[in-house]
């Protein structure tokens, strides 16, 4: 069984190694391949390390005499262990996944030197989809092209043999999902544009999932990339003590190899979600035609133009103007609130765009959605938080019915959130949100919107609107025209006191460089220098 290497500082300590390991495997892969090239070797490590770790313990439940299980004949309690450790049932009652022999992780280690590793590999991942009807087409076989160094590919899987990954330690810790995260940023930093397909960053997936809190219901995601969405919603209920069973996840992708990954990332993080037997676009295939969803959390492209809206002028989701051929960003708007039940409440990430355009027709739809009094709340987000793309975005978030009881009513009303002064700067070019961003950026919200929350304007950051103000605004939603300037803290010294005294300290300092000059100019004169 692997042995744990982490350190317990709470670092896992690790994955830049490893990912350095894994990078050099690159060379002129395609990135779309390489990225299924790392994760399926995770995917593949976790599952082995889960089923090696409960074979320990069927192993320790025949040999133990304390055991109720022990048998006290060697050869009855050799032939009985035997059959128990290949009893696919054993196994799956207790949800680990069941791996045949020829992909368990030190059958593949122990062939990681030779040069068939790749077929070794590929041949390992069609037994899985083959026991495990559920993965079917979902793992990669990319192992023997001949583009992928095989002795590279030997040395990752060294390295990778001596960190845990399935063990019950590790997934309590979910040292998996941090990994699977982690490479996940890396790929979407690494690849830049690209990225932005499957990878949206924890910290604006928070913002959404603790400002709609969904501890129960349906779940949806029609551009679900890697899956991100769901498995946040799943990291809210487990911090706040609810039940995963009480919440059914729906998503859609239309990236084939995406829809994969976010097979991948749902069952190595026990997630069901019904995500179609196969990818499928949003706008021309709907999977889930008739579901009405509690909660809607999605990252749609950013002002995509190619979507085929000249296909879908009649639509029914338009019930509040045709999106434009050019723009599917209220195409996606509208899908959304098509697919929310009476009561359901959605976040959606996009361009800032979003808010203010009035060109072909945008401006409209954004009045009737608002007049419809199905915006919530709006926040305009720090830049740089993504990877794909230095688009500045916002998030909508929509309600179908303010007044259904379950929150204070807010008919007429809509939140406007500043939060493009927080965050920080992880890199030279990457910000991310901290947790105390998310909490203020998730009180103000809950402040407003609960019953009794002790909610008041704060200038510069969020203000709650009517409709007759966003009105008088020709419905342009930027939080910036709404929240006004920032208070500046009084010090108490008058101003015209302070005016004085600053006037003087400008001449000081002008004076101050009126010398500074003739100094200079005194010493280059003696260097023979004429200016």
């Amino acid at each position: 069984m692997a042995r744990n290497n982490e350190d317990k500082t709470g670092s896992l300590g690790f994955e830049d190694k490893l990912w350095a390991a894994a990078d050099v495997l690159r060379n002129n892969m395609d990135p779309a391949e390489y990225k299924h090239v790392v994760l399926g070797l995770i995917f593949l490590k976790y599952i082995s390390d889960a089923f090696e770790e409960r074979q320990d313990q069927l192993r320790r439940s025949l040999s133990d005499p304390s055991s109720k299980e022990y048998i006290k004949n060697p050869k009855e309690r050799e032939a009985e262990l035997a059959a128990l450790l290949e009893d696919r049932d054993e196994y799956t009652a207790e949800s680990v996944f069941w791996v045949p022999r020829e992909a368990r992780w030190p059958h593949l280690q122990g062939q990681a030197k030779q040069p068939t590793i790749g077929k070794a590999l590929d041949d390992a991942m069609d037994a899985i989809e083959a026991d495990n009807p559920a993965l079917k087409g979902a793992l990669p076989k990319v192992y023997a092209l001949p583009s992928l160094d095989k002795h590279r590919l030997g040395e990752l899987i060294d390295l990778m043999s001596g960190i845990g990954l399935g063990t019950a330690a590790h997934r309590e810790r979910d040292t998996l999902g941090r990994v699977y995260e982690y490479f996940l940023s890396r790929f979407a930093s690494a690849e830049g544009r690209g990225g932005g397909e499957f990878y949206t960053p924890s910290s604006v997936v928070r913002v959404l999932v603790e400002l709609l809190e969904p501890y129960q219901g349906r779940v949806y995601d029609p551009c679900c990339g890697s899956g991100g969405m769901f498995v946040q919603s799943v990291k809210f209920i487990d911090a706040h003590g609810g039940r995963r069973d009480a919440v059914t996840v729906y998503g859609q992708e239309s990236n084939p190899t995406t829809w994969r990954m976010a097979r991948m990332n749902m069952a190595i993080r026990g997630i069901e979600a019904k995500l179609g037997k196969q990818h499928g676009d949003t706008f021309h295939r709907d999977l889930h035609p008739d579901l009405r969803a509690d909660f809607v959390m999605a990252n749609p492209p950013f002002n995509i133009s190619n979507w085929g809206g000249e296909r879908l002028a009649e639509d029914v989701r338009w019930r509040f103007g045709t999106p434009p051929v050019g723009n599917a960003n209220f195409g996606w708007l509208q899908h959304i609130v098509h697919h929310l039940s009476p009561t359901g409440t959605a976040g959606v990430v996009l361009a800032n765009g979003s808010m203010s355009s009035q060109q072909s027709g945008e401006g409209e739809i954004r009045r009737k959605l608002v007049e419809a009094d199905l915006v919530d709340c709006m926040v305009a987000m720090p830049g740089q938080l993504f990877y794909a793309t230095q688009i500045p975005v916002c998030l909508w978030f929509l309600a179908r019915n303010k007044g259904n009881g379950k929150f204070r009513s807010r008919k007429g009303e809509l939140l406007f959130i500043d939060a493009r002064k927080l965050g920080r700067m992880e890199s030279r070019v990457h910000r991310v949100l901290d947790e105390a961003d998310v909490t203020k950026i998730a009180g103000a919200y809950h402040a407003w919107r609960n019953v009794g929350g002790d909610y008041a304007d704060v200038p510069g950051f969020c203000k709650s609107a009517t409709l007759a103000e966003i009105q008088a605004h020709d419905f342009v939603l930027t939080p910036g025209r709404y929240v006004g300037a920032e208070e500046v803290e009084d010090d108490g010294e008058p101003f015209e006191e302070k005016m004085e005294r600053l006037t003087r300290a400008l001449r000081a300092q002008q004076a101050e460089g009126r010398r500074l000059d003739e100094v200079i100019g005194r010493a280059l004169g003696g260097l023979g220098y004429v200016g």
